[in-house]
């Protein structure tokens, strides 16, 4: 801020990993001979606008939260300036503002469109009479309140200005003294000020929302329309978003794409796309495999093939915990009859004789059976999560409902009538308690047939706040809310589900 006082160009650079995903997505695009240039992306695609008016968004840049997911169906974006509007108003700043609620009534014709004042309508036609972006709070400073452009310019300064709650106060104070000259009532005046204060809790500039509305529309037209290159770009830059691995291939196979294992003699390093509807996951995942033994794995095998436990072991060095991992994930799945028999072979090396390996005969003492049974189920799915903390198999939902038999997916959900009372359960991949919601906590609850969105009460989070905050799997009974094409279930009782023998994945907590 001393420099920008002096003068000199300040520059922000935002380092997005969206943008990583993007050009690898367009890059296995290219390979594949279903090339599409960014700038080129066809705008106003009906599917793609489906895909959002669905909040079908795991992914997605900007619009994958649960609050965007609650805001979509209403706002139903049917053009690019809608995503623009539709990244911008999910902020802290328009939601303090009262501002969400005005917007989106207005826009289903619910509520009327009026204006603070008839002056304001060229600034605010295109949102509806609500003030969205910091360019039409200056604009309005100006017109309103007479500001020249240097005391915009000073206005933008303070919008933008996070840390100096005394230079926001000083410029509102000139911003109301400038209305009450121009005899402006003081109802108005107030609402002028509340809209500029509440702007300064991250309010965006249209030409933010803009930019990033781009890149929103890009990556839900490539989900749509390139879903393996999307989904293993989407893999391949972990972390990011709210989303973990495990819930990006639920979602690409909830979309049709076939996720393959991690295979020592199919994957590569990174994941990669086999056909339009499947993806192998990349050995990276394996995540006590190191990179140089990795290297070393994959150009032995690009010299020659491996044709058994015996010879991978043989001709590649890797340290026992590599080993374990990667038997563990199923990787030897072709050099094996299961994990179980690979870890057994692992741990105990055979020596091959030279005479029959020579006339290409493995030696039969090589080939004495395994005596451990296969993993069950529930012992893969734990097997993969250490390896991998992901697994292309079963949900773990899938493995729990049994001891469920009264609760309700998340599919089904959607189709309850509103207000009745049912149970969910579901595996617990987001909690959140925002500044604005006035204490409320929101669960996303991931099963096997999607995600459901769970509301609970202050009251009821502070009784039970360790079993929320904690628990992987939960249970929960709750009334049914269904409003505009949004599903939530508001929490009365909350309890964890015992699944001990099922791993989980990390949630994303509080953010």
């Amino acid at each position: 801020y001393d420099c920008e006082d002096l003068g000199i160009i300040k520059v922000d650079l935002l380092g997005l990993g969206m943008m990583a995903v993007m050009q690898d997505t367009l890059e296995l695009c290219s390979v594949r001979n279903r090339s599409v240039e960014l700038a080129a992306i066809p705008k106003d695609d009906p599917a793609t606008y489906a895909l959002m008016q669905a909040a079908d968004t795991v992914g997605v840049f900007q619009i994958e939260s649960r609050a965007q997911m609650a805001t979509l169906p209403r706002m139903k974006p049917c053009c690019f300036y809608d995503v623009v509007v539709e990244v911008a108003i999910i902020r802290p700043g328009p939601i303090q503002g009262d501002m969400v609620h005005p917007y989106l009534a207005r826009r289903s014709g619910k509520e009327p469109v009026t204006y603070l004042h008839p002056d304001l309508e060229p600034i605010l036609s295109r949102t509806l009479g609500v003030a969205l972006f910091q360019e039409q709070l200056l604009r309005i400073a100006m017109v309103i309140a007479g500001f020249s452009a240097a005391e915009a310019e000073e206005l933008r300064r303070a919008l933008s200005d996070l840390r100096s709650q005394e230079r926001m106060e000083r410029v509102c104070a000139q911003l109301r003294a400038r209305m009450r000259e121009r005899s402006h009532t003081e109802e108005l005046i107030e609402r002028v000020l509340q809209s500029m204060r509440s702007f300064a809790l991250y309010g965006f500039p249209e030409s933010h929302a803009i930019s990033f509305a781009l890149i929103a529309y890009a990556s839900a037209w490539m989900k749509v329309h390139r879903a393996a290159e999307f989904y293993v770009s989407l893999l391949n830059n972990q972390p990011m978003g709210f989303y973990s691995s495990a819930t990006l291939v639920s979602d690409a196979k909830a979309h049709g794409i076939r996720v393959l294992p991690v295979s020592i003699v199919q994957s590569e390093w990174r994941c990669t796309v086999e056909t339009d509807t499947s993806i192998r996951l990349g050995l990276s995942l394996v995540g006590k495999l190191s990179l140089a033994h990795g290297e070393a794995l994959l150009s032995e095998r690009r010299r020659m093939a491996f044709s058994s436990m015996n010879d991978f072991q043989g001709r590649v060095a890797l340290d026992k915990d590599e080993l374990r991992a990667l038997a563990s994930a199923g990787a030897f799945a072709e050099l094996s009859a299961h994990r179980r028999d690979a870890l057994w072979r692992l741990q105990k090396p055979y020596q091959e004789d030279l005479f029959t390996l020579a006339a290409g005969r493995r030696n039969q003492a090589s080939e004495a059976e395994c005596p451990l049974p296969m993993m069950t189920p529930e012992e893969r799915l734990a097997a993969d999560f250490s390896a991998t903390s992901l697994s292309t198999g079963p949900h773990a939902m899938q493995l729990l409902r049994s001891q469920l038999p009264d609760a309700w997916t998340a599919s089904e959900l959607k189709t309850a009538p509103h207000g009745s009372l049912v149970l969910a359960a579901g595996m617990v991949i987001c909690r959140q308690r925002p500044g604005t919601a006035k204490g409320f906590v929101f669960l996303s609850l991931e099963d096997e047939t999607g995600v459901a969105n769970v509301v609970v009460r202050p009251a009821l989070y502070e009784k039970i706040r360790l079993l929320i905050a904690t628990e992987a799997f939960l249970q929960i009974e709750g009334l049914v809310q269904q409003h505009e094409g949004v599903t939530n279930l508001r929490a009365i009782r909350v309890e964890r589900i015992l699944a001990d023998a099922v791993p989980s994945v990390a949630s994303h907590d509080f953010h």
